[in-house]
Protein backbone atom coordinates (compact mmCIF):
# COMPACT_ATOMS: atom_id res chain seq x y z
CA UNK A 1 0.00 0.00 0.00
CA UNK A 2 1.56 3.12 -1.29
CA UNK A 3 1.43 6.66 0.70
CA UNK A 4 -0.51 8.63 -2.21
CA UNK A 5 -1.66 12.16 -2.94
CA UNK A 6 -4.16 12.70 -5.88
CA UNK A 7 -4.87 15.54 -7.28
CA UNK A 8 -3.88 17.58 -4.36
CA UNK A 9 -4.44 21.59 -4.15
CA UNK A 10 -3.76 24.18 -1.65
CA UNK A 11 -3.91 27.84 -0.48
CA UNK A 12 -4.07 29.85 1.91
CA UNK A 13 -7.36 31.64 2.77
CA UNK A 14 -7.45 34.37 0.27
CA UNK A 15 -4.28 33.57 -1.77
CA UNK A 16 -3.37 32.45 -5.17
CA UNK A 17 -3.46 28.70 -4.93
CA UNK A 18 0.39 27.50 -4.42
CA UNK A 19 -0.35 24.44 -6.15
CA UNK A 20 -2.99 22.82 -7.67
CA UNK A 21 -3.91 19.08 -9.42
CA UNK A 22 -0.15 17.54 -8.27
CA UNK A 23 -0.29 13.81 -7.65
CA UNK A 24 2.45 11.85 -5.58
CA UNK A 25 3.02 8.20 -4.84
CA UNK A 26 5.54 6.94 -2.41
CA UNK A 27 6.01 3.17 -1.83
CA UNK A 28 7.14 1.19 1.00
CA UNK A 29 11.01 1.15 1.17
CA UNK A 30 10.89 3.89 -1.38
CA UNK A 31 13.31 7.44 -0.94
CA UNK A 32 11.77 10.32 -3.21
CA UNK A 33 13.59 13.05 -3.27
CA UNK A 34 11.05 16.42 -3.48
CA UNK A 35 12.60 19.32 -5.20
CA UNK A 36 11.48 23.37 -5.67
CA UNK A 37 12.25 26.34 -5.14
CA UNK A 38 11.30 28.53 -2.03
CA UNK A 39 7.60 29.65 -1.43
CA UNK A 40 6.29 26.65 -3.86
CA UNK A 41 4.67 25.00 -1.22
CA UNK A 42 6.82 22.07 -0.46
CA UNK A 43 6.44 22.23 3.61
CA UNK A 44 2.16 22.90 2.92
CA UNK A 45 2.41 19.48 0.30
CA UNK A 46 3.87 17.54 3.65
CA UNK A 47 1.44 18.61 6.03
CA UNK A 48 -1.28 17.33 3.92
CA UNK A 49 -0.03 13.93 3.72
CA UNK A 50 1.27 14.03 6.92
CA UNK A 51 -2.52 14.70 7.90
CA UNK A 52 -1.60 17.94 9.74
CA UNK A 53 -4.07 19.93 7.27
CA UNK A 54 -6.82 18.56 4.82
CA UNK A 55 -6.59 19.18 1.09
CA UNK A 56 -8.27 22.32 -0.73
CA UNK A 57 -8.93 19.65 -3.49
CA UNK A 58 -8.00 16.23 -3.87
CA UNK A 59 -7.51 13.37 -2.05
CA UNK A 60 -4.67 11.76 0.28
CA UNK A 61 -4.46 8.04 1.39
CA UNK A 62 -2.37 6.82 3.76
CA UNK A 63 -2.78 3.17 5.01
CA UNK A 64 -3.00 2.14 8.26
CA UNK A 65 -4.46 6.34 8.72
CA UNK A 66 -7.17 6.26 12.07
CA UNK A 67 -10.01 9.22 11.84
CA UNK A 68 -9.09 8.98 15.95
CA UNK A 69 -7.34 12.13 16.20
CA UNK A 70 -5.36 10.16 19.35
CA UNK A 71 -4.35 7.50 17.53
CA UNK A 72 -0.48 7.00 16.10
CA UNK A 73 -0.14 8.36 12.69
CA UNK A 74 1.94 6.02 10.22
CA UNK A 75 3.10 9.07 8.20
CA UNK A 76 5.71 11.08 10.50
CA UNK A 77 7.04 14.67 9.77
CA UNK A 78 10.29 15.77 10.76
CA UNK A 79 10.22 20.06 10.08
CA UNK A 80 13.03 21.83 9.74
CA UNK A 81 12.64 23.98 12.81
CA UNK A 82 12.83 21.55 15.53
CA UNK A 83 11.84 24.20 18.35
CA UNK A 84 8.31 24.73 16.34
CA UNK A 85 7.48 21.40 16.62
CA UNK A 86 7.65 20.70 20.44
CA UNK A 87 5.77 21.94 23.52
CA UNK A 88 8.28 24.52 24.87
CA UNK A 89 6.55 23.48 28.81
CA UNK A 90 7.22 19.90 28.16
CA UNK A 91 10.75 18.34 29.37
CA UNK A 92 12.15 16.04 26.62
CA UNK A 93 11.29 12.89 28.23
CA UNK A 94 7.63 13.63 28.16
CA UNK A 95 8.25 14.79 24.52
CA UNK A 96 10.12 11.94 23.45
CA UNK A 97 7.27 8.85 24.42
CA UNK A 98 3.98 11.08 23.58
CA UNK A 99 3.56 8.37 21.00
CA UNK A 100 5.91 5.52 21.71
CA UNK A 101 8.95 5.45 23.94
CA UNK A 102 12.30 4.94 22.05
CA UNK A 103 14.65 2.14 23.20
CA UNK A 104 18.29 2.92 24.66
CA UNK A 105 19.50 1.53 21.19
CA UNK A 106 17.87 4.37 19.35
CA UNK A 107 18.78 7.07 21.31
CA UNK A 108 22.06 5.76 21.47
CA UNK A 109 22.37 5.56 17.54
CA UNK A 110 21.17 9.25 17.19
CA UNK A 111 23.72 10.45 19.80
CA UNK A 112 20.72 11.25 22.46
CA UNK A 113 22.35 11.74 26.02
CA UNK A 114 20.41 10.49 29.14
CA UNK A 115 20.52 14.13 30.58
CA UNK A 116 18.92 15.88 27.73
CA UNK A 117 15.60 14.00 28.88
CA UNK A 118 15.45 15.98 31.88
CA UNK A 119 15.74 19.16 30.23
CA UNK A 120 13.37 21.70 28.37
CA UNK A 121 13.63 22.41 24.83
CA UNK A 122 15.15 25.73 25.03
CA UNK A 123 17.98 23.79 26.80
CA UNK A 124 19.38 22.24 24.13
CA UNK A 125 21.07 22.89 20.93
CA UNK A 126 19.36 22.86 17.32
CA UNK A 127 20.96 19.78 16.71
CA UNK A 128 19.99 18.12 19.84
CA UNK A 129 16.75 18.92 19.46
CA UNK A 130 16.12 17.71 16.51
CA UNK A 131 17.71 14.38 17.23
CA UNK A 132 15.13 13.64 19.89
CA UNK A 133 12.44 14.82 16.83
CA UNK A 134 13.80 12.31 14.65
CA UNK A 135 13.66 9.34 17.22
CA UNK A 136 10.11 10.63 18.27
CA UNK A 137 8.96 10.02 14.67
CA UNK A 138 10.22 6.83 14.48
CA UNK A 139 7.93 4.80 16.06
CA UNK A 140 7.39 1.02 15.45
CA UNK A 141 4.20 2.02 13.80
CA UNK A 142 5.59 4.54 11.49
CA UNK A 143 5.23 3.62 8.02
CA UNK A 144 6.45 6.63 5.85
CA UNK A 145 8.63 9.13 7.06
CA UNK A 146 8.73 12.95 5.63
CA UNK A 147 12.01 15.02 5.72
CA UNK A 148 11.51 18.47 5.40
CA UNK A 149 14.84 20.39 5.06
CA UNK A 150 15.52 17.84 8.06
CA UNK A 151 19.37 18.73 8.55
CA UNK A 152 19.79 22.26 7.06
CA UNK A 153 20.46 23.74 9.78
CA UNK A 154 22.64 21.51 11.83
CA UNK A 155 26.30 21.16 11.10
CA UNK A 156 27.71 18.72 8.45
CA UNK A 157 28.99 15.85 10.91
CA UNK A 158 25.41 16.16 12.79
CA UNK A 159 23.45 16.05 9.25
CA UNK A 160 25.65 13.07 8.65
CA UNK A 161 25.30 11.41 11.84
CA UNK A 162 21.09 11.62 11.72
CA UNK A 163 21.10 10.96 8.20
CA UNK A 164 23.29 7.49 8.33
CA UNK A 165 20.41 6.18 11.40
CA UNK A 166 17.55 7.49 9.68
CA UNK A 167 18.30 5.68 6.19
CA UNK A 168 19.60 2.08 8.70
CA UNK A 169 16.05 2.34 10.46
CA UNK A 170 14.74 3.00 6.98
CA UNK A 171 16.11 0.19 5.29
CA UNK A 172 15.44 -1.85 7.78
CA UNK A 173 11.97 -1.76 8.30
CA UNK A 174 11.03 -0.93 4.59
CA UNK A 175 9.59 2.73 5.51
CA UNK A 176 8.40 5.23 2.67
CA UNK A 177 10.39 8.29 2.58
CA UNK A 178 10.03 11.36 0.88
CA UNK A 179 13.06 13.72 1.64
CA UNK A 180 11.98 17.19 0.96
CA UNK A 181 15.29 18.99 0.44
CA UNK A 182 17.05 22.36 -2.01
CA UNK A 183 20.25 19.92 -1.50
CA UNK A 184 20.19 18.62 -4.92
CA UNK A 185 23.28 16.65 -3.92
CA UNK A 186 21.73 14.80 -0.87
CA UNK A 187 18.67 13.75 -2.90
CA UNK A 188 20.49 12.25 -5.69
CA UNK A 189 22.68 10.43 -3.17
CA UNK A 190 20.12 8.85 -0.64
CA UNK A 191 16.69 8.59 -2.77
CA UNK A 192 16.30 6.35 -5.92
CA UNK A 193 14.04 8.95 -7.76
CA UNK A 194 13.55 12.88 -7.43
CA UNK A 195 10.03 14.57 -8.18
CA UNK A 196 10.13 18.36 -9.50
CA UNK A 197 7.63 20.87 -7.65
CA UNK A 198 6.80 23.92 -8.42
Amino acid sequence: MQLEGRNLGWRYPGGSWLFQDFSIAISPGEAVGLIGPSGSGKTSLGRLLAGYAKPMTGEVAAPGRSDHECSYDPVQMIFQHPERAVNPRWRMAKTLTEGWTPDAELLAALGIQEEWLRRYPNELSGGELQRCCVARALGPKTKFLIADEMTTMLDAITQAQIWHTVLDIVHARQIGLLVISHDHALVNKICSRTVQFG
